[in-house]
């Protein structure tokens, strides 16, 4: 499936467009994103989810489980879903009910869509956001860091189930906990660097916040 007719865009100003964005980037704020799917998702409670992509065999099925929980209480979880860590948990939240923002680090102009996405945005209930240009067609670092800077602005609070030592999430990680963010991971000595920066430990009975949907702050 090709995306092209699903597209709308919207211009800042709009209703839909994410208040986030503008108190904290004011004039720098993207002046037109492109989506795909329900806008009224851009503005609703949301989790923002980022996992290094090597991912240690000690954390993988706690960050498994941690994300069907979040399914089940039906969370909204927003991401690139771009490592193959994030990709099968973007798998674990398609075989649930709640919806999903996905924003991919390039245009969706003419993007080819998955098999496996085109029932979750037949059904409603997948948002594909990008805040970039239609030239911008394949997915460079420097977008991706763009991508998850723009994710990071519109949330405030974060599951990062690994952040390896000296990587580009473990350093997004610590901007997120600078700037008073909450970042959830899972208690894993791998993780440690993380914990000591200041995120909290997610375990079976992980935060109020995180699974009930009180997240008023947002």
């Amino acid at each position: 499936m090709i995306l092209n007719g699903q597209i709308a865009a919207i211009r800042r100003g709009a209703k839909e467009y994410p208040q986030a964005l503008i108190r904290e980037c004011n004039a720098e704020a993207p002046p037109e994103m492109s989506i795909a799917g329900p806008s009224e998702l851009l503005n609703q409670p949301k989790i923002g989810f980022f996992c290094s992509s090597q991912c240690p065999g000690s954390i993988v099925l706690q960050a498994f489980d941690a994300i069907t929980r979040m399914r089940d209480k039906g969370q909204i979880l927003m991401g690139g879903f771009h490592s193959v860590m994030e990709w099968e948990c973007l798998g674990i939240l398609l075989r649930g009910r709640q919806p999903i923002i996905w924003v991919p680090a390039r245009s969706i102009l003419g993007m080819r869509l998955r098999p496996e996405l085109v029932p979750a945005l037949n059904a409603g209930r997948l948002l594909i956001v990008s805040p970039f240009a239609p030239q911008h067609k394949r997915v460079t670092a420097a977008l991706a860091e763009q991508r998850n800077r723009f994710i990071a602005t519109v949330t405030n609070f974060f599951f990062i189930p690994h952040a390896a030592a000296g990587g580009r999430t473990a350093e997004l990680a610590r901007d997120l906990l600078g700037e008073g963010k909450e970042v959830y991971t899972i208690d894993d000595l791998s993780n440690r660097e993380l914990i000591s920066a200041g995120a909290i430990p997610i375990d079976e009975q992980p935060s109020r916040a995180m699974l009930t949907g009180d997240v008023s702050t947002l």
